[in-house]
């Protein structure tokens, strides 16, 4: 593991902890009085749940991925980085230049989404 991947994994850190942060407040900072007191029809609701719905789903998939940053964070300091966390196998460069927190090689990766055990 190269200064310059620590680097881009700590960037990425930020990068996506302020993202979480904005998402977040802008999620839980909606204004009571947008929403419609007592709706005439449930479609008045729509917008605003909506919206809502939206904000909370990102900041569960950005809260997700800053997980994985930081066991990704957490492998380059005990030296696996790099290496499948199923197999063993090395994780091909191409893949985390894509993914720079991956924990799986593409194998294991498909394996796992499929619900399969490698």
């Amino acid at each position: 593991m190269s200064i310059g991947d620590r680097l881009r994994q700590h960037a990425l850190r930020a990068r996506l902890q302020g993202d979480v942060g904005q998402t977040a407040n802008a999620a839980l900072s909606k204004d009571e009085s947008e929403r419609p007191s007592v709706p005439t029809d449930m479609a008045e609701l729509g917008p605003y749940d909506g919206d809502r719905e939206i904000a909370l789903n990102l900041l569960d998939s950005e809260k997700g991925v800053l997980e994985q940053i930081e066991a990704a964070l957490a492998r380059i300091e005990d030296g696996s980085y790099g290496r499948c966390e199923k197999c063993g196998l090395g994780i091909p460069k191409a893949r985390l230049a894509a993914v720079p927190y991956a924990a799986f090689c593409v194998t294991c990766a498909s394996q796992q989404e499929r619900g399969q055990s490698p």
